[in-house]
C-alpha cells in the first residue's frame, strides 16, 4: 500500500496499478485523474480530499470585515487543486457582492512580489490551499501586516503561522482520518475502489488575535467565543 500526498499522485497511480494507493491532501481526485468518481473511485486509489469550504471562508471574511469589497486571491494556475478552489471563490464572490482580484504566481520566490502587487487594489487577501503560495505564506502575511490588509487562509496551520482566520481543515486531523482508511485496506476489510473519497469531518473556526491587531481587523466577542482555536 502506498500513501501519497503530492501532485505526483497521478503518475504514481498509473505506474502502480496493482498496488492499493491511499491519497491525502488531493483537492479534486476526479480532476486529477485518480478516481472515476468521489462516491465510487473504481480504481486502485482512495483516500481523503483537502478541499476546503471556500464559500464558508469568504463568508467568514465578510463576517469579520463587513465593509470588504475587493478581495485578492493568490494562486499558482498550474496547480489543479488551486483552480478548483478559485472557481468556487469566483462563484461565491458573485453571490456575496465581492470583487475577486486574481493574481497568479509560478514559484515560491515570486510570492512576496505578487502579494505586494495587490497593495492599494484590495481590501483583503484570500490564500487557498495552494502549495506554492503556502510554502511562502509568511511573505503574504508580512504584506498584510505592513499595509493593514486582512489575510484569510484555507487551513488552520496558516492561522498558526500568522494569518487572520479560517474556517477550515487541520492537516494533522486529516492525516489521522486517512490512516483509518489505510488500516481498513491493510486488514483486508475493503478494496480501494469501493471506498468513497472522504472529506474532513470536523471543520473548525480558527482566529489569530495578534494578527487582527497587526492587520487592522477586529473580532467580535461572539466569534471569539465560537472559535475552536484562538491564537494570541
Amino acid at each position: 500500500i502506498l500513501a501519497i500526498a503530492t501532485p505526483t499522485a497521478q503518475a504514481a497511480a498509473k505506474a502502480t496499478q496493482d498496488i492499493p494507493i491511499v491519497i491525502t491532501a488531493v483537492t479534486d481526485p476526479v480532476a486529477a485523474g485518480l478516481v472515476d468518481s468521489i462516491a465510487k473511485p473504481g480504481t486502485n486509489v482512495t483516500g481523503t480530499s483537502d478541499l476546503t469550504p471556500v464559500r464558508k471562508q469568504l463568508e467568514l471574511l465578510k463576517r469579520i470585515c463587513p465593509l470588504v469589497e475587493r478581495v485578492g486571491v493568490i494562486y499558482n494556475a498550474g496547480e489543479t487543486n488551486s483552480l478548483v478552489q478559485v472557481d468556487i471563490a469566483r462563484e461565491t464572490a458573485r453571490d456575496l457582492g465581492l470583487q475577486l482580484i486574481e493574481v497568479t504566481v509560478s514559484s515560491s520566490s515570486g510570492v512576496y512580489e505578487t502579494a505586494q502587487s495587490l497593495v492599494g487594489r484590495v481590501d483583503a487577501v484570500y490564500v487557498p490551499t495552494d502549495n506554492t503560495v503556502v510554502s511562502a505564506l509568511e511573505s503574504v502575511i508580512k504584506t498584510g501586516e505592513d499595509f493593514k490588509i486582512p489575510i484569510i487562509v484555507g487551513e488552520i496551520d496558516g492561522v498558526r503561522r500568522g494569518a487572520l482566520a479560517t474556517i477550515g481543515i487541520d492537516y494533522y486531523v486529516l492525516g489521522r482520518q486517512t490512516a483509518d482508511i489505510a488500516a481498513k485496506i491493510l486488514k483486508g476489510e475493503r478494496e480501494p475502489g469501493d471506498i468513497s473519497i472522504e472529506y474532513l469531518e470536523d471543520i473548525q473556526i480558527a482566529i489569530n488575535l495578534a494578527a487582527a491587531d497587526k492587520m487592522g481587523a477586529h473580532f467580535a466577542q461572539e466569534l471569539i467565543d465560537e472559535a475552536y482555536e484562538v491564537m494570541k
